[in-house]
């Protein structure tokens, strides 16, 4: 009889690749969300993923834009054209750039030319997504205190020739001026690999 793979043995291919990461994005934007304050506390649900109790927002509107954002990033990643996606956090009040959460995506294109999939648990995946996401919960323990009513907005960098789609727009990058950088932990699915940083205005304070 033919050996049967538990999910968790079965390789990673290009198309399980781009889900995974786009899920991961729809869990850590949540997560930056609701852990700098952008949307009050009580519109926000736990869920269980990565073995954490993770926050998701209860907010329709917001709940449509992150799902129409993911199944773009989905699509996009399989086709191994977008870069990076950048969470901004900005003041309402005057536009003033306040954070800047940076993902910078690695696609190995090689893996569009292959029939077998790579060899990666989902568990050791997961692991290290979940790594991520304890960092950017722990963020507030060294990021400023919002003290204004703050949006957010985000970038999606691609391949210079795709074609926008309906209701994006081409945009600036948004940089802070005056800004401390740091670097949190990095996943791979052996196709995609995503690097996070965090950037933050510096306190005017001397």
């Amino acid at each position: 009889m033919a050996k049967q793979l538990g999910r968790d043995q079965q390789g990673i291919t290009l198309r399980g690749s781009a889900e995974i990461v786009a899920e991961f994005f729809s869990y850590g934007i949540n997560s930056i969300l609701y852990q700098r304050g952008i949307y009050p506390p009580e519109t926000f649900t736990r869920v269980q993923k990565y073995g954490l109790t993770l926050l998701v927002t209860t907010d329709s509107e917001l709940k449509n834009y992150l799902n129409n954002v993911v199944e773009q990033m989905k699509e996009w990643l399989y086709k191994c054209i977008v870069q990076r996606l950048v969470v901004v956090i900005s003041s309402i009040e005057n536009n003033e750039v306040l954070e800047r959460w940076q993902f910078d995506i690695e696609c190995d294109k090689s893996a569009k030319d292959e029939s077998a999939p790579r060899e990666k648990s989902q568990k050791a995946i997961q692991d290290e997504i979940r790594s991520v996401i304890r960092q950017i919960t722990a963020t507030v323990t060294f990021l400023p205190l919002l003290e204004t009513a703050c949006a957010f907005d985000l970038l999606i960098y691609t391949d210079k020739d795709l074609a926008v789609p309906e209701k994006w727009e081409e945009s600036g990058p948004q940089f802070i001026a005056n800004s401390e950088e740091v670097r949190l932990r990095s996943f791979t699915t052996t196709i995609h690999k995503v690097n996070s940083m965090v950037a933050y205005k510096k306190d005017s304070l001397p």
